[in-house]
């Protein structure tokens, strides 16, 4: 399962640990002794958690739980000012409609100056006791092809955030000591794999099967692991903490014995029913939305306001989705099936635009999720056309339709707006991750990423 470490999760504890204290802090600065007599009644604990909540949702939207993003103590700040103004504006409209909820005037203006403080505090603690107090799993990677590089980098880049050390690489090569890699280098030969191992203190030794065939000592290797050297695949190691599949490092033995991939008729049945019951209520609340964005689409543009195309679905069936149209009409007339542009595509209206940053356009998939063409979440469905190329061109293409095609995805939150076979090389690793990873809980995970995603008008 996808790796984000134990740092985020302690980050979170911490935080909501100092949101209580600081709401109870505040509470007892406003009211005095009658603080007590007012948690005490029977809603006051539930709107000091109120704000907590609130609060919590947006130090995560401001993406202060996303360590790779946060480059400095004044970025912080920023940010986490930020998050207390949106959780402000939320608490005011809650306070209006319900003036029982709150929990004391001035609380929240007293809890957010001790949030800034309390919590500028911790994460400066938090970061210096990750850096220097902390365990971090240190791994040595054998071989130097693309993929191992692509994973080592990504460990450098996320290594405060996942407590990964890389020692280095080792190389069957011998000319190749020495060399720089990213950083660290090439640090030795198979060879020097066991003194490596105990001089370093390695914790895992990651090798890429790709480059192990034919080119590595298998029998050297097997020595060294009944000699208690720790070994593990690359496409294991990559899963883990990128949350997608290296594809091209990929052998149909990995799949055939790894964990996962399993289809479970219960899940199966437990996600259709989700689908339905979710489908059915947000086309209803959403009818009217959709109407008033046709008529915008109609009157901006020439043409239908609905868009009806191919795309592949589960098992390769073809099916028609239904989208409002963010297009001029007839757009791929003269060229055919394109890639649409990540960005200063001609061919999108003014109304489109919109529609794509707030993924409104999609709202009439759910009559698709309806009829059982799709689900909620799963890998985007494609155009028959794209399909034919990206199957002779990516390996494992074809994998990505043994479930229903979704709305929303993990490739979709993970990655970037998709214009091209290397995207879509990419996007598959994503698909393919959460296929063998398939659970309500990732479920989840994917459609609160997708509301953040819309909310804040993120992508294409």
């Amino acid at each position: 399962m996808f790796m984000t470490s134990w740092r985020p999760a302690v980050l979170i504890a911490g935080e909501t640990s100092l949101l209580i204290g600081a709401v109870a802090a505040a509470t007892y600065i406003r009211l005095g002794e009658d603080a007590l007599v007012t948690v005490s009644d029977h809603n006051g604990i539930l709107r000091a958690l109120l704000i907590v909540a609130v609060c919590q949702i947006s130090l995560n939207y401001a993406d202060l739980y996303d360590l790779r993003t946060i480059v400095d103590a004044r970025d912080l700040l920023v940010r986490l000012f930020q998050a207390l103004g949106a959780s402000s504006l939320i608490l005011a409209f809650v306070y209006f409609w319900f003036p029982d909820w709150i929990i004391g005037r001035g609380v929240f203006v007293i809890a957010a100056v001790l949030v800034i403080a309390l919590v500028m505090a911790w994460r400066l603690a938090f970061t210096w006791l990750t850096k220097r107090v902390a365990p971090r799993e240190r791994l040595l990677i054998v071989g130097t092809n693309p993929t191992s590089v692509d994973l080592a980098r990504e460990l450098f880049d996320r290594r405060h955030e996942l407590g990964v050390e890389l020692v280095g690489f080792v190389d069957s090569d011998p000319s190749r000591v020495g060399m720089a890699v990213i950083n660290p280098g090439v640090i030795g030969t198979i060879d020097d794999i066991p003194s490596i191992v105990r001089a370093r203190s390695v914790d895992r030794v990651v090798v890429s099967l790709s480059q192990a065939r034919g080119k590595l000592p298998m029998e050297k290797l097997l020595e060294m692991k009944l000699d208690g050297v720790a070994f593990d695949h690359l496409a294991s190691v990559y899963e883990q903490y990128t949350g997608k599949i290296a594809v091209e490092n990929l052998r149909p033995s990995w799949l055939i014995f790894s964990d996962g991939f399993k289809k479970r008729r219960v899940l199966s049945a437990a996600k259709r029913l989700l689908d339905i019951v979710v489908a059915s209520i947000v086309l209803i609340v959403t009818v009217p939305l959709m109407a008033l964005i046709a008529a915008a689409v109609k009157m901006t543009s020439r043409g239908p306001a609905l868009y009806h195309q191919q795309r592949v679905g589960q098992h390769g069936r073809i099916f028609t989705v239904h989208k409002l149209r963010t297009m001029q009409e007839d757009a791929e007339a003269a060229t055919g099936p394109i890639w649409a542009a990540k960005e200063g595509d001609a061919r999108i209206t003014r109304v489109g635009r919109w529609l794509r940053r707030t993924r409104f356009d999609e709202l009439p998939q759910l009559v698709n999720v309806l009829r059982g063409e799709m689900s909620l979440v799963g890998p985007r469905p494609e155009r028959p056309e794209f399909v034919a190329a990206l199957t002779h061109q990516i390996p494992y293409y074809g994998q990505r339709h043994i479930i229903r095609p979704g709305i929303t995805g993990w490739a979709q939150v993970r990655y970037t707006y998709g214009a091209s076979t290397e995207d879509a090389l990419q996007k598959l690793q994503y698909d393919l991750f959460y296929i063998k990873n398939l659970s309500l809980a990732l479920d989840l995970v994917v459609i609160i990423n997708t509301m953040k995603t819309v909310i804040l008008q993120r992508g294409a």
